[in-house]
C-alpha cells in the first residue's frame, strides 16, 4: 500500500491479514481468506454464525480470528467497514442497501436484529473488566450528585441512568442540552460530582467543555464511548468501551443502557437498604396518586 493511499477498513483488514498470515493457524487462515474475498458491504450485514457458516468453520472461529488480526470482535471490523460505508453513502441508499441484504422474510429480519444485538452485547461484556466497573461504581457510590449527559440517541440511555439511580437512593439529573443553553446547566456541577457522558460515534465540543468544566470544579468524569481511544478518553477518570451498531439495525443506545443498568445494580448492591428503603417510598407515593377505584397497576 503506497503512503498517499488511502486507509479504509478494507484494506487495514487486507493489509492486516498479509501481516499476520504466518501466525494464524490453519482454520484461522480459512476465516482470514473469506473475510479478504468477501465485499466489504457484505461483511456489514452478517454475524459470526452465518460467517462461520459460510467459511466452513464455526462462529468461535471467526471471533478467535479476529481477535488474532487485532479486534475485539465482529463489531469492531463491522464498525471500521461502515465508517466507510457511512462516509461514501448516502443515507437513503444505506437504508436500501440494509433492507436488501436483510430481505423481506421476518424470520430472517428477526434473525438479523437479534444476532447484530447479541454480538454486541458480547463484545461490550468482554471489554468491561471487572476493575474498571469497580472503579465506575466507586464513582457513582461516592457522588453528591450524579450528572448524565446524553445527546441524540444517547439521550435514551443518559435518561435511563437518572431514572434508575433516583429509583436506587441516589441524586442525579439529566443534561442534554447543546450550544449556549448548555452553559446554564454547567453552573450547578460542583465538587463531588460525578459526570456520566455517554458519547456517541462522533466528538462534540459539549463533551470536551464539560469535561473541562468537571475537571475545574472537582468532579469525576466517567466515560461510555465507542471510542474508548479518541481524545476524550485522556480526561476522563474511568472509561467503558460500549460498542455502537455498525449497520444501524439496532438501537445506538442498546450497549450504553446495558452498561447503565450495571452499574445501578451495583451500586444498589452495595447499600441495599438504601435502595429499598427509596423503592418502598416509591410504592408508597405511587399508592397516593391512585384514584382508590382504579385497578393497581403493575410495578415498573
Amino acid at each position: 500500500m503506497s503512503e498517499t493511499e488511502d486507509v479504509t477498513g478494507a484494506t487495514r483488514l487486507h493489509a492486516t491479514i498479509r501481516d499476520l498470515w504466518g501466525e494464524l493457524s490453519a482454520s484461522e487462515r480459512v476465516v482470514a481468506q473469506y473475510l479478504a474475498n468477501t465485499p466489504p458491504e457484505h461483511l456489514l450485514f452478517a454475524s459470526a454464525q452465518e460467517l462461520g457458516a459460510a467459511s466452513g468453520t464455526s462462529n468461535a472461529t471467526v471471533v478467535r480470528a479476529l481477535q488474532r488480526l487485532g479486534y475485539t470482535g465482529l463489531p469492531a471490523l463491522k464498525r471500521e467497514l461502515a465508517a466507510d460505508f457511512t462516509s461514501a453513502t448516502a443515507p437513503e441508499e444505506r437504508l436500501k442497501q440494509r433492507i436488501a441484504h436483510v430481505g423481506h422474510d421476518l424470520e430472517q429480519i428477526k434473525d438479523r436484529v437479534f444476532d447484530e444485538a447479541a454480538e454486541r452485547l458480547e463484545q461490550c461484556r468482554r471489554l468491561l473488566e471487572t476493575d474498571v466497573l469497580k472503579q465506575a461504581v466507586q464513582i457513582l457510590a461516592d457522588a453528591r450528585e450524579v450528572v448524565a449527559y446524553g445527546v441524540g440517541a444517547s439521550e435514551l440511555a443518559a435518561r435511563h441512568l437518572v431514572l434508575k439511580l433516583r429509583r436506587a437512593g441516589h441524586r442525579a439529573r439529566f443534561v442534554g442540552a447543546t450550544g449556549f443553553t448548555m452553559a446554564d446547566e454547567l453552573l450547578d456541577l460542583g465538587r463531588g460530582d460525578a459526570v456520566v457522558i455517554l458519547q456517541p460515534g462522533r466528538l462534540l465540543r459539549e463533551f470536551t467543555v464539560l469535561t473541562e468544566r468537571a475537571r475545574t470544579v472537582g468532579a469525576s468524569v466517567l466515560l461510555v464511548t465507542d471510542e474508548p481511544t479518541s481524545p476524550l478518553a485522556d480526561r476522563a477518570d474511568v472509561v467503558i468501551s460500549a460498542p455502537h451498531t455498525p449497520t444501524g439495525i439496532t438501537a445506538e443506545s442498546l450497549a450504553g443502557t446495558v452498561v447503565m443498568d450495571t452499574l445501578v445494580l451495583a451500586l444498589a448492591s452495595l447499600d441495599e437498604h438504601r435502595a429499598v428503603e427509596t423503592s418502598h417510598q416509591l410504592t408508597v407515593l405511587r399508592g397516593q396518586l391512585l384514584d382508590p377505584t382504579e385497578p393497581r397497576p403493575r410495578k415498573s
